[in-house]
């Protein structure tokens, strides 16, 4: 399958992907921290989600013409809508950063491709657009901390749990403030990550 993994730096869905023998590519303003260029598209995701374009890696070579994804796994900014920052949504609304990034997410709910899943942490789009279709949990993946996780799915089955361990312990507690808070709490756990590509893509 030809997949896309939208807003993803870290790489850890397109590595478990590509490990599979999918043509994965993920997507993000950043350049990649996975080590793998040639499989990270540097720019707005939005210019790629509904296909039709051509695929420039981050390495600069025109790798692809996708004319439509087979699958998208799509993780939208959450700074703006996640409960965690409730106390500054007044902030956020009079500035319209939030209905930005409510737009933002909006697109990909729209986006033409048959299969889909939205990632974002407990917030806002369950009451503006609908609730999740699920909220799944680290720890019933192999990781030992809580870290609420909602997931919408378009013709896409529920991850099933992997591996249930034990430990609680919340993954914000662990992390100090500073510039790179919320790119280290957005990183997809390798445990959900091997599950996304293992359940949702399988092997070629």
């Amino acid at each position: 399958m030809r997949v896309l993994v939208a807003c993803e730096e870290s790489q850890a869905v397109t590595i478990e992907l590509r490990r599979l023998g999918h043509e994965a590519y993920s997507c993000d303003i950043e350049p990649c921290s996975g080590g793998h260029p040639e499989w990270h598209i540097q720019g707005d995701a939005l210019k790629y989600i509904n296909g039709r374009c051509w695929i420039k890696t981050q390495d600069g070579v025109l790798r692809a013409y996708i004319e439509k994804w087979d699958m998208m796994i799509c993780f939208p900014p959450c700074t703006d809508l996640c409960s965690s920052g409730a106390r500054w949504f007044a902030e956020k609304r009079a500035d319209d950063r939030q209905k930005r990034a409510i737009d933002f997410f909006t697109k990909f709910v729209n986006a033409n491709c048959p299969r889909k899943a939205i990632e974002n942490p407990v917030g806002i789009m369950s009451n503006l657009y609908r609730k999740p279709d699920q909220i799944i949990q680290p720890w019933q993946f192999g990781h030992g901390e809580t870290k609420a996780t909602c997931l919408w799915l378009f013709n896409l089955p529920l991850l099933k749990p992997t591996n249930i361990v034990d430990g609680r312990t919340p993954r914000i507690h662990h992390m100090p403030p500073g510039p790179e808070r919320a790119k280290l709490r957005s990183k997809t756990f390798p445990g959900i990550a091997r599950a996304m590509a293992e359940q949702w893509g399988g092997r070629t």
